[in-house]
């Protein structure tokens, strides 16, 4: 799912209007399960793409190439909407591994979520489903097995959340294509810790007071508010515990579109 630039703002302008401007974003109905869960839990999973793939360029986050390189590469998922959470769960990562002795490693996967998938087999709404890169679901084998336990195509699983590490990343906040001193779109990225983001707040140049941006979609934020003045500081507020975080003037005043800006600090990588 990959939205073009001149839609970005004509969707933040709506959810600016439907949420009542530029004042607190309003829990999304599709967020009230918000604790990360660490225990092992059942689940399906199937793969896509090619074989040793990296799965699906892009993906509903937005992360678009992204995906294709370290540290993403090889360890990018689709999940269920239970897990996608309208977009809120892009960025979280999970510890997946299968269960038949004969094929499958003790050893688990790591995955970060990239993309939503159909809730799976089953097709209902609450159906935990994973659906993994082709390299990545080779990686659940013992060794040789891989070709093995992609021919089985689906297999039941376990899995369960765990903290997300970008080893020498900190936070980077890239400036969506279209973004103007009147509309500003931030994707987030290489977040650690929960990697999930529950909220985000804007504070522009030689202002005390934090605006609240909107979720649009995926990992993407926006706010419409004008002339924008930065340098802008940001401050992110983590979706499963409310961890807060706050780069202060990551994005300088001459921004521009398509540029990322990274910040020097990160969430401990622990939920």
């Amino acid at each position: 799912m990959q939205l073009f630039p001149f839609i970005l703002p004509t969707l933040c302008v709506f959810l600016h209007l439907l949420r009542g401007g530029s004042g607190s974003t309003p829990p999304l109905a599709h967020s009230n399960q918000r604790v990360a869960v660490t225990r092992w839990l059942p689940a399906t999973a199937t793969w896509y793409g090619s074989p040793e793939g990296d799965g699906s360029s892009g993906g509903a986050c937005g992360y678009g190439s992204l995906v294709d390189v370290k540290p993403f590469k090889a360890r990018v998922g689709a999940v269920s909407p239970i897990l996608f959470k309208g977009g809120e769960g892009c960025g979280a990562c999970y510890k997946v591994r299968c269960l038949d002795k004969t094929i499958c490693s003790k050893r688990a996967v790591t995955i970060i979520v990239t993309d939503q998938s159909p809730s799976g087999p089953s097709a209902k709404a609450n159906h935990t489903h994973f659906d993994l890169s082709g390299a990545a679901f080779g990686h659940m084998a013992i060794p040789g097995h891989n070709g093995v336990i992609r021919n089985r195509g689906l297999l039941n699983i376990l899995y369960r959340r765990t903290a997300c590490k970008y080893r020498g990343k900190n936070i980077a906040f890239h400036v969506n294509a279209g973004s103007t001193d009147y509309w500003l779109s931030l994707l987030i990225e290489y977040e650690d810790g929960e990697g999930d983001i529950g909220s985000m707040h804007i504070r522009q140049a030689g202002s005390k007071e934090w605006i609240a941006m909107k979720h649009i979609w995926g990992a993407n934020w926006c706010i419409v508010e004008g002339p924008l003045k930065g340098p802008f500081s940001v401050k992110l507020t983590t979706l499963s515990n409310n961890k807060t975080l706050s780069a202060a003037d990551v994005i300088p005043s001459n921004w521009v579109p398509k540029a990322t800006y990274t910040s020097r600090l990160n969430f401990s990588p622990v939920l």
